[in-house]
């Protein structure tokens, strides 16, 4: 037998040679939980549990390719034959099996969300009167994707989704939803939902189909398990109920997808669960300076209702503690980012090794904008820049042809948002109106108006009213305020039909950011328009795949990666924890997320908390900052208040901390 006490620390040996019975790992950030479950897998092998009877359980195709990987290392081929995935692709495996049993052949079709959509469209298509006015199939998807992991009826669904703007009619969903099930089924297909409703329906309905299962997994062991779901966590409980060795890691302070249906209860009540359940914590953190993990132990030191942890730093270097900077706008936080990102460079750190990590997409564009202008090569984890949204640009046609009325594909980008526009039809417009419209031209209102069908008609007037109080407002230098009225008085309408009320309200959020930025460009509206072509163009450069470059995220997608350097911008309340959530009562979501940020940096964390936020109108209102940096002891920390200029200045140059300390 290895000798895994010489390979793993105290807490980690117990978790990888503990015996059989539940178990559950409490993996804090950084403290080696993949080492852990890969020993694991391997020290049941050499105790002699076949592979093929080991389940292992996770959320990437990628993770459970590393640990087998890592794991093939230590013990050798056979741990080829072990039973690892996601949950969807072990339900996969299962039906094709089992499938036989609810009414499915081996040879079932998965359908991908292209599929998906592609079906849902050909049944809103020949089933709806007006499609156009119909919810769109990405929404009717996400709300069956919803009842179907939460087990509740579609019109219960639907009414939650319910909203004035989005016209969502439950009894019409449910229709629909209905005959897309009817689809699958003369398909003899699944989509990816299906796979983990039917691989539950096999434990729960065929019990000799559960029976084979339970018998024959004799450990069933799950990585992230702060991220189930309530059918996520059935199937585990119901696979391991006979032999009784499951093995749960996670962190309950790092469960932030509840919004996408994690259940941090499930972590939480594992032990009651399952009696006897012995539980490891692992807290020594390979990953952080002391600073930094001393900052993310106060974050999570007084929250309600989790495990107690405390991160134990292993680094043996000091390092700085966090910085805190207190600065006056977005603009001057992006100023200052540049700044440190080029002493950060001087010190010897690449691009890639930095990251600036934001709580919502909008918050980024500020950054976005200064990293481009001085040639800064970037990667946004999306894949999408902020210049690259299809609302950004919807938007930005909108301000083009203001600008210029013979901008055609503005014209013909604007006039496709109407009911019942399509491009070959608002081709037809730009013609019949002479190839140029001025939206603040009254004639030139009135004949697109005449032009109009019948169901775009409706929407004319308020549209018609914004384009003729544009002009008032640039002249005014109130430019900010065009947008503000295209989006109150059109737009924002047309995104809560297009996308869930979640992502339509993001998306205004990424506009009224644009607003403020336009309030706040040199050159007014022309000279805003004529930097973005600018920045777009350079866009085409930073995606060349081999350029070392910086990462921009939000924490969302952060989760599960580290950088040596790390700067979260807009600390400040109302952005983080953001307004919405303090409204529904998720703010301790809010500090798990902050404590992800934080626990993402190795050697250096720069946090940021401007002072006012810029509104369209070029006014400013003054903000807090965030009660999780409030929080912190000023001892912890290296506060500094930035008291220059906003003005743009160069700073490709660094200049090694040239602020007053307070």
């Amino acid at each position: 037998m290895t000798d895994y006490s010489k390979l793993l620390n105290p807490e980690q040996c117990a978790a990888a040679t503990a015996g059989e019975g539940p178990l559950l790992v409490l993996a804090a950030a950084g403290t080696g939980k993949t080492r852990t479950l890969v020993h694991r897998v391997a020290y049941l092998m050499e105790c002699g549990i076949p592979a093929d009877r080991i389940l292992l359980l996770t959320f990437t195709n990628r993770a459970a390719r590393e640990m087998r990987d890592r794991a093939e290392q230590l013990v050798g081929a056979e741990v080829a034959s072990i039973w690892s995935g996601t949950f969807h692709s072990i339900c996969a495996k299962f039906l094709r099996h089992y499938g036989m049993t609810i009414g499915y052949k081996p040879g079932f079709q998965i359908i991908d969300d292209d599929d998906q959509k592609k079906i849902l469209g050909e049944i809103i298509k020949t089933n709806v009167a007006d499609p156009k006015d119909f919810p769109k199939k990405e929404i009717i998807g996400k709300i069956i994707s919803e009842a179907q992991n939460e087990q509740k009826p579609i019109q219960f669904i639907a009414s939650r989704w319910q909203t004035r703007t989005a016209g969502i009619d439950p009894e019409a969903i449910q229709k629909i939803a209905l005959a897309y099930d009817a689809k699958k089924k003369e398909l003899g297909a699944m989509d990816f939902d299906d796979l983990l409703v039917n691989g539950l329906r096999l434990l729960k309905e065929v019990p000799q189909v559960r029976e084979i299962l339970q018998e024959h997994f004799l450990h069933v062991l799950v990585d992230e398990y702060q991220d189930t779901n309530t059918l996520q966590a059935e199937f585990v409980d119901i696979l391991a109920a006979k032999h009784r060795n499951v093995m749960a890691v996670g962190d309950d302070f790092q469960c932030i997808y509840t919004w996408r249906g994690a259940q941090i209860e499930n972590i939480m009540e594992f032990p009651k669960r399952w009696p006897g359940c012995k539980i490891v914590k692992l807290e020594r953190n390979y990953r952080s300076v002391p600073g930094v993990l001393a900052v993310a132990n106060t974050v999570m030191k007084d929250a309600p209702g989790q495990f107690d942890k405390t991160l134990r730093p292993t680094r043996g270097e000091s390092g700085d503690k966090p910085y805190l900077y207190k600065v006056y706008d977005g603009k001057a936080q992006a100023n200052e980012i540049l700044k440190l990102l080029n002493e950060a460079r001087a010190l010897g750190y690449r691009y890639r090794d930095i990251a600036v990590l934001y709580r919502s997409h909008f918050q980024s564009i500020d950054v976005q904008m200064q990293l481009a202008r001085m040639k800064v090569p970037f990667r946004i984890t999306s894949g999408v820049g902020v210049f690259e949204q299809v609302h950004t640009k919807d938007v930005l046609a909108y301000l083009r042809i203001l600008t210029n009325p013979q901008d055609e594909l503005s014209f013909l980008r604007l006039v496709s948002l109407f009911p019942g526009v399509g491009e070959k039809t608002a081709r037809g417009y730009w013609t019949k109106l002479g190839k140029s419209f001025n939206p603040k031209e009254k004639a030139d209102r009135d004949n697109l108006f005449a032009l109009l069908g019948a169901k775009a008609k409706p929407i004319w007037p308020p549209l018609a009213k914004a384009m003729e109080v544009a002009q008032e407002h640039i002249d005014e230098e109130m430019v900010g305020e065009v947008i503000e009225d295209f989006c109150d008085l059109f737009y924002e309408d047309h995104l809560r039909k297009e996308y869930e009320e979640p992502d339509a309200l993001d998306r205004l959020d990424d506009l009224k950011e644009l607003a403020a930025q336009i309030a706040d460009a040199e050159g007014g509206l022309e000279g805003f328009l004529a930097d973005v072509a600018l920045l777009t163009n350079l866009d085409v450069k930073k995606n060349d795949p081999d350029i070392d470059k910086v990462t921009l995220s939000t924490i969302h997608q952060a989760k599960g990666m580290e950088w040596p350097v790390v700067f979260v911008p807009w600390l400040s309340e109302g952005l983080f924890p953001s307004a919405k959530a303090a409204e529904e009562g998720r703010t301790e979501e809010e500090r798990r997320l902050f404590y992800v940020v934080v626990t993402r940096a190795k050697d250096q964390l720069y946090m940021f908390s401007p002072t006012v936020r810029k509104m369209s109108d070029g006014g400013m209102f003054p903000v807090e900052a965030s009660v999780f940096v409030k929080e912190i002891p000023s001892e912890l920390l290296n506060v500094r208040k930035i008291c220059y200029n906003t003005t743009y200045e160069d700073y490709r140059k660094p200049h090694f901390h040239q602020e007053w300390r307070r």
